[in-house]
């Protein structure tokens, strides 16, 4: 009967251990996708389909948006000015989309909109984004329908496929503050 007792006690004790260990790891990961919302600004251009057409465009208009935001935010020191920047340009912005989309043929349009979403779990090349709700910058072309393409606007570092159209590299220097964010 005592071995019975001890067996039931341990079990006990266990689950109790397993419990708070669980309880401890979502609380983590809360806390981390809950700092990462509070501190990065994402952007998102999303294609009007996924026709290989609106597929390349939406990436010409990947590389002009982000050299033009490179300078842009060069000098935000915060997200809020970071946000206040990219208000600030918001017509800039719809107007460098629509120039690329009309340089490529394309008679639909951009357009912008500010806001928090939510968005699922991403990793790129060690960098967790749990899922949650995150402030972004939303470019839709067209409908926005299509595939989107997606970087952090700040701090920023924005994911840009190298010459292969594989390797995922840096775009800035950022990467020593968001290694202290992970």
């Amino acid at each position: 009967m005592r071995k019975l007792v001890h067996k039931i006690l341990f079990l006990f004790i266990l689950a109790v251990a397993l419990g708070a260990l669980m309880l401890t790891l979502s609380a983590c990961g809360q806390t981390k996708q809950q700092r990462l919302s509070r501190e990065c600004l994402r952007i998102h251009i999303r294609a009007n389909s996924n026709s290989e057409g609106d597929q390349q465009v939406k990436l010409a208009v990947r590389d002009e948006i982000t050299r033009f935001l490179s300078d842009a935010l060069e000098d935000c020191k915060t997200k809020s000015e970071a946000l206040e920047t990219i208000s600030a340009n918001e017509d800039q912005l719809i107007q460098i989309a629509n120039s690329t989309l009309y340089a490529h043929e394309f008679d639909y349009k951009a357009s912008i909109l500010i806001n928090k979403e939510h968005f699922p779990d991403r990793n790129y090349d060690g960098y967790d984004f749990p899922e949650g709700d995150y402030d972004a910058v939303i470019i839709n072309l067209g409908t926005g329908e299509g595939d989107n393409w997606w970087c952090v606007a700040f701090p920023p570092l924005c994911f840009v496929p190298a010459g292969d159209g594989e390797k995922i590299v840096y775009k800035s220097w950022i990467k020593e503050i968001l290694d202290k964010l992970f």
